[in-house]
């Protein structure tokens, strides 16, 4: 074979291999997907368990975040590439110009205000002057505690609220270091396990809100579009295999959440888990953040071509 022919099919080779090496943006062929260690992202831990990114030909690798924010930073920065995470702050980030889109749902509702057994606090206006924990002024919970104390003619300045991991939360409120805490599942069940009793739950503070949503970096879907959708296809999958069978899947998700699987059966039902984007979930984002503007967490509106990605 002539000697030039030999060299372009070597080049040809290696130009190949260095295209399956770079499958992925950062140099790696790895997706790097963000999560929070909440049940909310449920779909992304049976995806993992039961091998569907691998079996689609998608190397993956899960990092968690203590909570939302830290998360969109990780983002902001191109260190993750899809997250798990709370729609306030994905529309902080926006905002802000990070860019990243909203590509799915994931679920709605799933929070709650708790407290201590044995606490003297029966109502919202007992949380006056109360050590309250929340994820952080970036996560979900600390926006519906802001919308919840508005409705009812209070303050988050009324309350002594400060920013905590929210493992440690139940801990906290066991040793009396803080007087209740608004947080998400499975840890609003586990603190009913142990003692401790619920408030009031984020569906009676605001029904049907958005919550933990799927984004991706703009990056990637415009790289990666047929990764991304992939990925979509299997939140959907994993979604509906968890709705149909959610004793099962409760034995898929991580025991550094919670080893207990009766504890995380009753968690996963407490809330709905949802896949994809359709005009009703939009508008009910849409509003949201419109409700966001209301109260300060975000200074102007987000157009909706801001926020959401849908494949053709």
């Amino acid at each position: 074979m002539d000697n030039k022919i030999i060299a372009i099919i070597v080049a040809v080779i290696a130009i190949a291999a260095i295209g399956g090496y770079f499958f992925m943006g950062g140099g790696s062929n790895t997706v790097t997907i963000g999560y929070l260690p909440s049940d909310h992202d449920a779909a992304l831990f049976v995806a993992d368990a039961q091998g569907k990114f691998a079996e689609n030909g998608i190397n993956t690798k899960l990092v968690q975040f203590n909570n939302g924010g830290d998360l969109m930073t990780a983002m902001a920065s191109g260190d993750v590439d899809v997250g798990y995470v709370g729609i306030t702050p994905v529309l902080s980030s926006i905002e802000k110009g990070v860019p990243v889109k909203v590509i799915s749902a994931a679920q709605t509702e799933g929070s709650g205000i708790v407290v201590a057994e044995n606490s003297d606090i029966n109502s919202v206006s007992d949380l006056a002057g109360k050590k309250i924990a929340t994820p952080g002024d970036a996560s979900i919970q600390h926006m519906l505690l802001k919308y919840y104390l508005k409705e009812n003619g209070m303050s988050i300045d009324d309350l002594k609220v400060s920013a905590m991991k929210v493992p440690s939360m139940n801990d906290a409120l066991k040793t009396n270091k803080i007087d209740g805490m608004i947080t998400f599942e499975p840890y609003v069940t586990i603190a009913e396990e142990n003692g401790a009793r619920e408030l009031v739950d984020s569906s009676e503070i605001l029904p049907n809100h958005p919550c933990c949503v799927v984004v991706a970096s703009d990056n990637f879907i415009k790289n990666h579009e047929n990764e991304t959708k992939t990925i979509l296809k299997i939140h959907e999958n994993a979604t509906s295999y968890i709705n149909n069978n959610t004793d099962d899947a409760a034995k898929l998700l991580p025991e550094d959440i919670v080893k207990d699987v009766e504890i995380e059966k009753k968690a996963l039902k407490g809330f709905p888990l949802i896949s994809g984007l359709n005009d009703t979930y939009k508008k009910d984002v849409m509003d949201f953040m419109k409700l966001e503007v209301d109260l300060g967490v975000l200074k102007k509106p987000i157009s909706e071509d801001k926020i959401f990605w849908e494949s053709n």
